[in-house]
């Protein structure tokens, strides 16, 4: 009777450690396949996404909203030069500084809003640099090489059966929320990316 339990007993605990090995060997990869595939598109620049879209977005930047910025920021500077002039004493008690920090306030101005579009982009380049920095460092951080896995199962043959199925169920678990947060980030990067360039 003690050789049926102790083969049943085998049995189960082979059965077990191959179906922990099995949910965990495959967690992993799916994290990292996502990663990349996140790290890809997020770290895609808007022209390589929607070529026609980001044009067009160029196309109004520079023909509709830099001449209102433009009309906008003459009129700020306008009042703040007769705000300037006012508050003097209507040039009776004038400093010459003044129209110099005017002078430099409105080049100053003139300068980020000419380049308001390439700063919007170097912002997204750099964004792009860390995207794809990190994406490498989590791809390479939580790769399972096959050691880590033959010192998983050695350990694993030392357990009993109880805990081994506990285990099993554990891993299966998170299988499962591994799977389901890959189709969430897939929703969000996909949802996101495509609101951007919309």
């Amino acid at each position: 009777m003690g050789f049926l339990t102790d083969w049943i007993n085998d049995w189960l605990r082979s059965l077990l450690v191959d179906g922990i090995l099995g949910n965990l060997g495959g967690l992993f990869d799916n994290v990292n396949n996502q990663v990349g595939e996140i790290a890809g598109t997020v770290g895609m620049t808007l022209g390589a996404f929607n070529p026609g879209v980001f044009a067009l977005i160029r196309q109004l930047s520079e023909t509709v909203v830099l001449p209102v910025a433009g009309l906008l920021l003459t009129f700020v500077m306008t009042w703040e030069l007769i705000q300037l002039i006012v508050d003097q004493n209507n040039l009776h008690q004038v400093d010459t500084w003044i129209f110099f920090k005017w002078v430099f306030k409105t080049m100053i101005a003139v300068l980020i809003l000419t380049n308001t579009f390439n700063i919007v982009m170097g912002i997204f380049d750099v964004s792009q640099s860390v995207i794809s920095s990190v994406a490498g460092v989590i791809s390479g951080s939580t790769a399972v090489t096959p050691g880590i896995m033959a010192t998983l199962e050695a350990d694993l043959w030392l357990m009993d059966v109880g805990p081994l199925l506990g285990l099993w169920l554990q891993s299966l678990i998170i299988g499962i929320v591994v799977i389901a947060l890959n189709i969430v980030m897939f929703v969000i990067v996909y949802g996101r990316t495509a609101r951007r360039c919309s």
